[in-house]
């Protein structure tokens, strides 16, 4: 029988220990639904980025998030096989593939290949995508700092 492994937070998350981070990520993680996208879109994306990371705080809240602004279980249940499901839009396709790309960069030489970027282009105009690869990098770096500190699932419930 294996043992369990409880794990323990090694810290307060570091954007929550330093208040000028946590206004720094909060304003970035603004700019996406300021420039138009849509919130249940953003959800999708960091629940696929954080799946990829690993990141259980990010696992167990976004979809929590994402059911209150109206997202069904068949959809978040099939984020991590977006592919293979029929309930994503060509839209939401492509942001969650520039999602995988941008989140794997380590993966392959050319991280987010020009059929990737170019099917976002066909989605989403310039100041969007920018919006999109915004929110992207900003879920990452929320990713990190949890992995990094061991930030527990449901810990941030009240």
């Amino acid at each position: 029988m294996q043992e369990r492994v409880v794990m323990q937070e090694r810290m307060g998350n570091p954007a929550l220990v330093i208040p000028e981070a946590m206004q720094a990520l909060a304003a970035l993680g603004k700019v996406p639904t300021e420039t138009g996208l849509s919130p249940k879109l953003l959800e999708l994306v960091y629940l696929r980025a954080s799946q990829i990371n690993g990141c259980s705080a990010c696992v167990d809240g976004h979809p929590r998030i994402a059911k209150k602004l109206g997202e069904t279980d068949e959809r978040l249940f099939a984020v991590s096989a977006w592919r293979d499901s029929p309930y994503f839009s060509d839209a939401e396709r492509a942001a969650l593939s520039l999602t995988e790309a941008v989140t794997r960069v380590s993966d392959r030489a050319d991280p987010v290949p020009d059929d990737i970027w170019d099917e976002a282009t066909r989605h989403y105009d310039g100041r969007s995508l920018a919006a999109l690869v915004i929110a992207i990098a900003n879920i990452n770096v929320w990713n990190r700092l949890n992995i990094a500190t061991r930030q527990i699932a449901g810990g941030w419930k009240p």
